[in-house]
């Protein structure tokens, strides 16, 4: 039986440049399913320091660029981040993608709304300064932390847990779908997948890709699924199915470096 197609794929947080992204399996995901609208919901980069991004990260991104190219059939949408903030005119030229601070469509008769959420977060949004040097700091963090990064995935639940982010972010989504007449929101932004409906109009959250419980949402005919990624058995390089896909990843690592003027970026 073949698998089924989706309306549309959502995928969050990838944090493209943190050790502990997940980019390989987030590809894996973007490969085994079939989907015809995939949507990056926001902080797919952990920050603007593409020196970081490692093959696996290159990959996803090569990957993203396929998908985007028009015989693929497939429409990409990129939702900004807070994390992303700025790339708006890098993705643009790059991987051909327009960047979304909002992204609204109809689907089966009822009204989305895609918004990373982090909007909704008032710490965050107070504070843009303290939020920047806290991402430096805990991206070095990573650095030292050993291969299972333990120590800095328990510091991203408890950050969570104590700012109450996934109550925070569902309560101002909430309220932002009414307003803008919504049937269902979708956001990232807390790295924790839930769902919620208050008076009639449903609120998701993608999770992320980050931590030992990653997770993306489909939404089609069987209605609105949150899917938890199952671990697969490692794999070598030598036999990775995403290795040697995308001859164009040399090229897109270099302009991503050094931009379109050829002047190496910071």
């Amino acid at each position: 039986m073949d698998p089924p197609v989706y309306d549309t794929l959502i995928l969050s947080d990838v944090h493209l440049g943190s050790e502990m992204s997940r980019a390989r399996d987030a590809t894996r995901v973007l490969k085994e399913t079939r989907f015809e609208r995939l949507i990056l919901l926001g902080d797919i980069f952990a920050d603007l320091n593409f020196r970081r991004l490692t093959k696996e990260h290159w990959k996803f991104l090569g990957y993203i660029r396929k998908l985007s190219n028009p015989k693929r059939n497939v429409e990409v949408v990129w939702v900004e981040g807070n994390h992303d903030h700025g790339l708006t005119d890098v993705m643009s030229h790059l991987v051909g993608l327009r960047v979304y601070q909002e992204y609204v469509w109809e689907y089966g008769g009822l009204r989305h709304v895609a918004i990373h959420g982090h909007q909704f977060d008032r710490l965050l949004a107070n504070r843009l300064r303290l939020h920047y040097v806290a991402t430096l700091l805990y991206l070095q963090l990573q650095k030292i932390d050993g291969k299972r990064k333990a120590f800095t995935r328990l510091i991203d639940r408890l950050n969570t847990r104590w700012l109450r982010l996934s109550s925070k972010v569902a309560s101002g989504a909430l309220f932002h779908a009414r307003l803008r007449k919504a049937d269902r929101i979708f956001c990232g932004h807390t790295h924790v997948a839930m769902q919620v409906e208050r008076d009639g109009i449903h609120y998701y959250n993608a999770g992320g890709w980050v931590d030992e419980n990653p997770a993306y949402i489909t939404i089609g005919r069987q209605g609105v699924e949150i899917h938890a990624y199952r671990n697969q058995p490692e794999e070598s390089s030598a036999n990775d199915p995403a290795t040697g896909d995308f001859p164009g990843d040399t090229e897109l690592a270099e302009s991503l470096t050094y931009g379109p003027t050829g002047k190496r970026r910071a």
